[in-house]
């Protein structure tokens, strides 16, 4: 809509000021352009790929940032009694990182899935081979489906700390005798 008002104001007042209609023509493509890249998502900060904490021990977030964009998934531990005990992995439906916000929604797995938005900040570890070299900070919002087909949700602030990569240049450790 803008777009087409700044058109007919360069089409129709402009001549009227000196101004050729020839040149006038070009403008309204090229502020689409403008706008159309103003709106592009801005690129990852930094390179964040790699496994985070979740809510539990033992449960987790994979990130995975490549050419073509964020995947990922939260792999967690049922709680339900038909999938207690059992892991279960939700994948990215869909995510981002811009600058430093992230974003996620999973696929729902037994009736359950979840909502991330936050960003990253560098934590406590110097390096990535620390733990906490990176910590995801923000809202979690859990999904639910009862038997009778109603969702349910609640929300929570968490805090997912990265979890250290070995060091490729370190021999493994030899075990103690």
């Amino acid at each position: 809509m803008a777009t087409a008002m700044v058109f007919f104001t360069l089409i129709f007042c402009l001549p009227l000021a000196g101004v050729p209609v020839a040149k006038i023509a070009v403008e309204p493509a090229q502020l689409q352009a403008n706008q159309s890249d103003s709106r592009k998502a801005a690129p990852p900060a930094e390179d964040i790929s790699g496994t985070y904490s979740f809510l539990k021990e033992g449960e987790l977030v994979q990130i995975n940032l490549d050419k073509d964009g964020v995947t990922g998934y939260v792999s967690r531990m049922g709680e339900l009694e038909s999938d207690r005990g059992s892991v279960l992995d939700h994948v990215f439906t869909t995510a981002a990182v811009e600058g430093h916000a992230v974003r996620f929604v999973t696929r729902q797995v037994h009736g359950v899935w979840f909502e991330f938005n936050g960003k990253f900040d560098h934590g406590p570890g110097k390096t990535k081979n620390q733990d906490g070299y990176y910590v995801l900070r923000g809202t979690l919002k859990e999904y639910m489906v009862a038997a009778d087909k109603k969702v349910t949700s609640r929300s929570r602030d968490v805090e997912f700390k990265f979890m250290a990569e070995p060091d490729d240049d370190e021999p493994p450790a030899k075990p103690k005798k």
